[in-house]
């Protein structure tokens, strides 16, 4: 391959890519968070903004709402546009070219590509199917080295959606410590607890990065509100590096964004109502079918669900192409047999494309059978 081109192909997602070209469908069950809310669904009047305020490291009453809600001095927060920017400022001040990077597998494809951009090694430990993708430590400890400066988790676990209790990410954090790592952890699906006052990662110790927004949970994608939580100086280390990226926010987001965060106990019932009632449609869905298995957590808006034929990839086009309907390819998630699907749409639209991935199901054992008489 050309030099230039496979240095270019390093500093992109293909799964982003895919999802900003592709996975767009009459019914799509690709999308992984909450269906987006409407400004007027939003208690706000046109007084309660501006397009331009006072410029800094961060919007005071925006990092004081983060603080309240989820205990973290202010000195320790770092707002940005998005999980996906926080976690590029996290890791970019947290790794230099060279440093190893452990990631699990599978994982969120970005947080690879990124590693990677930043010119890391990168090294993996194992989520396993038949051990319901939950995190083992000593899986972690078997890969961790000298050189390894960050490892990097998702909780919920994206793709599956599987927890990781606090416990079993302090043995982490023991295992990043001995090593002189941080653990950086990806919680924006985390949200989806709808707790009053989140318990971050942040709170295990000053080795643990935590990045969230409120996007996936809320249906509050439109207003990029992420935010990243660590220690003070590597904090203002953060601050700073974002000078380079992102030096003045879009004000009017930050304002709306102090809104959302006051009214989240309202949008949080809406949500929550949404995600058990699609929760009970998929389960019925998945219990119907043979043809099917599945970790099924009892949170989040996420399954993982692996088609048991192997022919996962011609499901995709034939969902696709005939019936409208599409899901995250397992492809993305280094897992080919699997396929990510959504819980946060419209409840009537679930029910159609799980309609409609039942017949493409159907179709692709009939064809086989044929085939083989």
């Amino acid at each position: 391959m050309n030099p230039i081109r496979e240095q270019m192909e390093t500093r992109q997602s293909e799964y982003l890519h895919w999802a900003k070209t592709q996975s767009g469908a009459r019914f799509n069950l690709a999308t992984s968070g909450l269906a987006n809310l409407s400004l007027s669904e939003l208690d706000v009047t046109l007084d309660d903004l501006e397009i331009t305020g006072l410029t800094g490291y961060g919007y005071g009453p925006l990092i004081h709402g983060l603080s309240e809600r989820y205990q973290v001095d202010p000195g320790n927060i770092v707002t940005a546009a998005g999980t996906s920017f926080a976690n590029h400022l996290a890791m970019a001040a947290l790794i230099n070219p060279g440093d190893e990077v452990l990631i699990e597998r599978p994982t969120y494809e970005p947080l690879l590509a990124l590693a990677r951009y930043l010119g890391a090694k990168v090294r993996r430990f194992d989520r396993h199917y038949n051990e319901g993708f939950r995190i083992r430590p000593d899986e972690i400890e078997k890969h961790v080295g000298r050189r390894t400066r960050l490892i990097v988790l998702t909780n919920f676990h994206n793709p599956s959606g599987v927890s990781t209790d606090a416990p079993l990410l302090s043995e982490v954090g023991e295992i990043a410590k001995a090593v002189g790592a941080h653990v950086l952890v990806d919680e924006v699906y985390l949200e989806m607890l709808f707790e009053d006052s989140p318990t971050s990662a942040f709170h295990l110790g000053p080795e643990f990065v935590a990045t969230s927004s409120l996007t996936k949970a809320y249906g509050l994608s439109g207003l990029r509100c992420g935010w990243i939580f660590a220690e003070a100086r590597l904090a203002a280390q953060i601050w700073r590096m974002n000078d380079l990226f992102a030096a003045t926010p879009v004000h009017a987001g930050e304002r709306l964004s102090v809104l959302a965060l006051r009214q989240l106990g309202r949008i949080a019932s809406r949500a929550k109502a949404r995600l058990e009632t699609n929760r009970e449609t998929l389960n019925r869905f998945l219990e119907s079918r043979d043809d099917l298995e599945a970790i099924r957590p009892d949170q989040g808006s996420i399954m993982f669900p692996r088609v048991k034929s192997g022919k996962a990839e011609m499901l995709f086009e034939v969902l696709r192409e005939k019936y409208e309907t599409s899901v995250v390819p397992g492809r993305f998630f280094e897992m080919p047999d699997h396929f990510r699907i959504g819980l946060g749409g419209e409840p009537e639209v679930l029910v159609e494309g799980l309609r409609r991935l039942g017949t493409a199901l159907d179709e692709l054992k009939s064809s086989a059978t044929d085939l083989h008489r």
